[in-house]
């Protein structure tokens, strides 16, 4: 229990004080924001300060920091150590700059603020990359839902529509398009203050609930180990599943729907890394409930972080009533993330093709493709067909859900690597200490390409790949040192050439 509250008090001091040290570094001052130069009624609206905070908390804390910390906990309590400082000075700082950049460039997407400082080339494949991940988001995050509604109707009602997961994956996806199409402020500047209310509500149900269990919470220092039930290495499996509870690039695609908010520039430390604090501490306390509660086997048995355990801790930390609050607030959160990323798969293909969203038509035009592929990857998930499987037959869906959570994780870090190497050289252009990005970027380009190496849904298909640590590890920190060789040469020539944007 000791190492859960140090690890809290980490998460706290770090926004009070390195938070305090990033924003000095970037030095916010009184310019004229978006929300009020362009202010379009639809996508830029000024918003109060604590309305942006519990909107972004919403925006970003989908099924990441429940499912991601949930599945990380296989790995034992050593998971603590990468949520906390993961998200201090990884995360937060990623959520930082990506917020800040976007509001210095007009609410311009993330993919467009990329191609601003890394080049056109980079510019592209953020475009590509980031349309592909939030539509993937916006999946993960209906089918999620749509599942825990059928998990917890199945108390009163075990068949007919209401316990039909088809049918409330189509209500959701109905909802993600009116959401993707209206204005800002008519949904989800009304309602998620409401749900992230409910959501840190329920965080705290389950913090107290796991406390007065009367079960031991692991130690670090005791389990300071890999205690994953099939043994699958720490590095960087453990980096890439935790996903949004440490830091995510998906974050980087919601920060510009704030920054296009944000009535001052001195805003951005609450709203975007205080945002990125609190899921941090989200992600402990549902990862310490796993540790505690269940253990790497038992999640295991639950098919990892998805519904049945967030049901088993509910249940376990939060009986009757509170059960019943705790998974509606799981249910809300991810459901108040999918919405906005195919909002923002929306905006970021708006702002390639230089479409003017301020017409119905276009956004019309936008919203059906994108919500029409998300349809079917969803929809793929939630029909089943009988295969025999181990021998046994069974029910099992067209499209693996696990299969999509783990391209999601992947691809969801390798672009906050791209982002974190983007706040690089905005600092360097800029004379600013350019290592509080560049470090946690040289790290995460190491994971990306380690994971990607060894994963079984990438080179690991080819059976010499698969968990070959020989080849992933090397390979991964030449990569990492590749990557920062080429942004400190490229630091020097933009240092040299001045300051591009004061």
């Amino acid at each position: 229990m000791l190492s859960f509250f140090i690890c809290l008090a980490i998460l706290i001091l770090g926004y009070l004080f390195y938070g305090k040290v990033v924003d000095g570094i970037f030095n916010p001052d009184d310019r004229e924001t978006p929300a009020v130069a362009i202010n379009d009624g639809v996508d830029y609206v000024v918003m109060p300060q604590w309305k942006l905070f519990l909107v972004q908390l919403l925006n970003i804390a989908g099924l990441g920091p429940i499912f991601g910390a949930i599945s990380g906990a296989m790995w034992g309590p050593i998971v603590f150590l990468w949520i906390t400082f993961g998200t201090v000075f990884a995360g937060a700082v990623h959520d930082y700059f990506a917020g800040m950049l976007s509001e210095r460039n007009n609410g311009a997407s993330i993919s467009e603020v990329t191609g601003i400082y890394l080049g056109q080339t980079m510019k592209n494949v953020m475009r590509v990359f980031s349309v592909i991940l939030l539509v993937m988001v916006g999946t993960v995050f209906a089918v999620g839902p749509a599942g825990l509604i059928v998990k917890l109707i199945g108390l009163k009602v075990t068949s007919g529509l209401l316990a039909n997961k088809v049918f409330w994956l189509a209500i959701i996806m109905i909802y993600y398009f009116i959401a993707t199409f209206i204005s800002v402020d008519k949904i989800i500047g009304k309602i998620y203050p409401v749900f992230g209310i409910c959501l840190i509500i329920m965080a705290i149900g389950v913090a107290f609930g796991t406390l007065f269990s009367g079960k031991p919470m692991p130690e670090i220092w005791a389990h300071f180990a890999n205690e994953h039930p099939d043994k699958t290495p720490i590095w960087s499996f453990m980096f890439i599943t935790v996903a949004c509870g440490a830091i995510s690039g998906f974050h980087a695609t919601q920060s510009p729907l704030m920054a296009r908010c944000l009535k001052s520039e001195r805003q951005g430390r609450f709203v975007f890394y205080g945002a990125m604090v609190a899921e941090g501490i989200i992600a402990l306390i549902w990862a310490a409930a796993a540790c505690t509660l269940l253990g790497g086997d038992k999640i295991k048995e639950l098919n990892g972080g998805g519904p049945n355990t967030v049901f088993e801790i509910s249940t376990l930390t939060m009986k009757g009533v509170g059960m019943v609050l705790a998974v509606l607030g799981v249910i809300a959160c991810p459901i108040t993330s999918g919405d906005t990323a195919f909002r923002s798969a929306r905006l970021t293909l708006a702002d390639w093709f230089k479409i003017d969203q301020g017409k119905w038509q276009n956004r019309l035009a936008l919203c059906i493709p994108v919500l029409g592929v998300g349809a079917i990857l969803g929809f793929g998930n939630a029909i089943t067909h009988p295969a025999v499987v181990d021998g046994v037959e069974k029910m099992i869906p067209y499209i693996d859900y696990n299969v999509i959570w783990r391209y999601f994780s992947w691809s969801n870090q390798t672009l906050a690597m791209i982002v974190l190497w983007a706040g690089s050289m905005y600092l360097a252009q800029n004379k600013r200490n350019y290592w509080i990005t560049a470090a946690p970027a040289t790290f995460m380009s190491a994971v990306s390409c380690t994971y990607f190496f060894m994963a079984g849904e990438c080179l690991g298909l080819i059976p010499f790949f698969k968990n070959n640590k020989a080849v992933a590890y090397p390979v991964g920190l030449i990569f990492a040192a590749c990557c920062l060789f080429i942004f400190l040469k490229s630091a020097k020539k933009a240092a040299e050439k001045g300051a591009k944007v004061a």
